[in-house]
This record gives C-alpha cells, sequence and structure tokens, in this order.
C-alpha cells in the first residue's frame, strides 16, 4: 500500500512568477458599400405641371443588399413651396429598419463646363455621420433642391432631358475575432500515388474503364474549374484562382472558383482539396456570397463551413442584408431544412445579445436630420 506524508509546516510561498491571463483580441471594421444609379428624365416639360406631391421615379436599384430608388418632382414635394422649387429624394425601396448610410445626388451640368450641382456629405461624415433610415418608405434629400425658373434657364436641362445621378454608400460593421473553425487539411501525399483521383483511377484503370476508348469524357463541369482541378493533381496546390478566371483583384470571383471547385473536388474524391476549399470559402464569407456558400456547405457536408456561414447571417445587421440577395433565394429553395437551423441560431444569438444600438430618430426631409445637421451644396 501507498502513503500519504502531511505536512504541518506553513506553506512557501512559491519562487515563479504567476502565469499571466489569457488575451484574446477581435477588431471592428467599419465600412461603406458604394453604389451609383444614373437617372435621366426626358421630356421634363411633359412631366412639369403634374402636380405638386406627384413624382417620377427610377428603376430600382440594389447597393449594400439593399433597394434603392430615385424620386424627382417636377412641381416640387410641398405646398408651402407654391411649385417654386424642383424636389429630389433618394429613397430606401426595400424592407429594412435602421440601415445607416451616406447619400450624394448630382444634376449633371451638360454644358462642357461641367459645372454639377451636387449635394454630398461623404467628404462630410465627419461633421455629420451617416444618416439613418428607420423603414421601407424613408427619404433622404431635398424639398427645394433647384429653383424651377432657374432650372429651366439653365445648362443643366438640354434637349428637354436631366440626368440625376445618385450614389449610396451603405454603413456595414464586422467584427473579426479568433476563428471559430480548425480544418485541419492533411499534408501532401502527391509522392504516394500517381493517380490522385480514386473516381479517375477506377475509370481508367478499374471496374469503370471503358474499353471501346482512350479518353474520359467529363461533364457538367466548366473549364477554369478543371483546369484548377488538374493543376492541384498536377501540382498539390491551389492555383490563382483571380489569374484562373481572367479577374484581377474580385474576391467575388475567387470566391466562387473555390465554391465550384470544392463541389468538383468532392466528386473526385480529392479529401485535401476539399478541406483546402472549404478552409479558403471560411475567410471569405461575405454578403453577396454566404447564402450561397451556406448551401454548397449542407450539400457537400462541410460542417465548419456550414457553422461559419450560419453564424455570419444571424448577425442582424448581416441578416437583413442578405435576406435581399438572390443566393438568399437559392438557399431557401435548394436547402430549406437549414432555413429552419438558421432561425435558432438567431434565436440563439438574440438570447445571448446584450449591446443594444440606436442611430437618430426621424425620417431625413430637406437635407437635415431631427438634430439639425444639413449637407450644404458644392458645385465645381
Amino acid at each position: 500500500m501507498g502513503t500519504i506524508k502531511v505536512f504541518n509546516g506553513a506553506l512557501k510561498p512559491s519562487s515563479s512568477p504567476p502565469l499571466p491571463p489569457p488575451v484574446t483580441c477581435s477588431t471592428s471594421c467599419t465600412e461603406t458599400v458604394d453604389g451609383c444609379h444614373e437617372f435621366k428624365i426626358n421630356g421634363y416639360s411633359l412631366a412639369k405641371g403634374m402636380g405638386i406631391g406627384k413624382f417620377v421615379a427610377s428603376d430600382s436599384f440594389v447597393v449594400g443588399g439593399y433597394t434603392w430608388a430615385i424620386y424627382f418632382y417636377p412641381d416640387g414635394k410641398s405646398v408651402e413651396d407654391n411649385a417654386a422649387f424642383v424636389s429630389l429624394f433618394i429613397a430606401l425601396a426595400s424592407e429594412g429598419t435602421d440601415v445607416r448610410a451616406l447619400f450624394e445626388l448630382t444634376l449633371l451640368d451638360q454644358s462642357e463646363k461641367q459645372r454639377h450641382k451636387v449635394h454630398s456629405h461623404f467628404l462630410r461624415r465627419l461633421d455629420s455621420g451617416p444618416y439613418t433610415l428607420k423603414y421601407r418608405g424613408s427619404m433622404w434629400g431635398y424639398k427645394r433642391f433647384f429653383k424651377r425658373t432657374q432650372l429651366e434657364t439653365s445648362d443643366f436641362l438640354k434637349d428637354d432631358c436631366l440626368i440625376i445621378k445618385c450614389r449610396v454608400g451603405v454603413v456595414k460593421t464586422d467584427t473579426e475575432g479568433p476563428k471559430i473553425y480548425s480544418i485541419a487539411v492533411p499534408p501532401s501525399n502527391i509522392s504516394q500515388h500517381f493517380a490522385r483521383s480514386p473516381v479517375f483511377r477506377a475509370q481508367l484503370f478499374g471496374p469503370l474503364k471503358d474499353k471501346s476508348t482512350h479518353c474520359i469524357k467529363v461533364e457538367d463541369i466548366e473549364v477554369p474549374v478543371f483546369k484548377a482541378l488538374l493543376h492541384f493533381i498536377y501540382w498539390d496546390a491551389l492555383p490563382d484562382m483571380q489569374e484562373l478566371v481572367g479577374v484581377l483583384n474580385s474576391n467575388w470571383a475567387s470566391t466562387m472558383m473555390a465554391q465550384h471547385l470544392l463541389a468538383a473536388a468532392d466528386r473526385y474524391g480529392l479529401e485535401r482539396l476539399r478541406l483546402l476549399c472549404e478552409a479558403k470559402l471560411c475567410e471569405n464569407v461575405a454578403i453577396n456570397n454566404v447564402a450561397t456558400t451556406l448551401a454548397l456547405a449542407e450539400q457537400h457536408h462541410c460542417f465548419q463551413l456550414k457553422a461559419v456561414c450560419l453564424k455570419f447571417i444571424a448577425v442582424p445587421e448581416n441578416l437583413r442584408a442578405v435576406i435581399e440577395t438572390d443566393g438568399y433565394k437559392y438557399l431557401r429553395e435548394s436547402c430549406p431544412s437549414v432555413i429552419t437551423e438558421l432561425l435558432h441560431c438567431v434565436a440563439s444569438i438574440g438570447e445571448h445579445s446584450f449591446v443594444a444600438c440606436g442611430y437618430g430618430k426621424g425620417t431625413l426631409f430637406d437635407g437635415s436630420d431631427t438634430n439639425g445637421r444639413r449637407v450644404k451644396p458644392r458645385l465645381y
């Protein structure tokens, strides 16, 4: 039997210093997703006289996951202005709450002078900050955008046509912390066998071999994706995605290539390539690709990629934008069971949320918010 010794003396302090507490870090990055739309109004003289509060509207356009439209009032928006001014507004045309954005409305000078009439706060955001649109139909703009008599004798009107350019910058905030995934990619094994793919091996040397032909017909795969697949088979590494698709500085193109390559790797039994693509897609999850990436993860059993996508979409700011994308419609139709999992994830985040933010109140009209902040016009 063993013995237990009891020490009755006083405990001596340890000579080694205590270990420092673990330190974690995260980074919050706030930026704008910008987009522009040009609205040409032909037949201004025919639109004139339609009545105060009546408007002509542009086609809708999407910026930052939200739909927008330009509204031009040839006889003004308000009765108190007695149709002396034309009014111009940009409006949120899709569902959304507390959408923060920067705006710029430009009436183009159609002469050689190029002295455009610009109302912008992109360059003055430090003074006033972004504006907040509270709901669908909220507007930003000017009831007294231009005096009508001056407009009709100016270089802004040419051949009975006006050209309006609108720029929108939707504010997005993303917080980056430690990776929530750890994908173990196996080491290279290119030296161990010649036929890297078990599917190709079966087609070339196994029971699937067609004795009547000396070639394999590959279907349902795009040429750039197959080139990337062959690159991995011969070099055991991912190719330069952007160079392969011929698009420079396009994360969107390289992400799409990684999506197709992951599906091809799963189809041809290239597990290491599949894991490399999964890790790459985890690093590049964004509003415009997360829904299609989630559908891909569900279809090809990429559990860590699926978890990353669900957590990203469940953030309230991201959720509103993702729902507006075509990828979300595809996800809903192709993988309806994932929507249920997403709802559980959203509910979980809601239960544990401890941050509540509010950004201003009231719809913005006439270039100012409820605090009286204004944007001065700029001519150049």
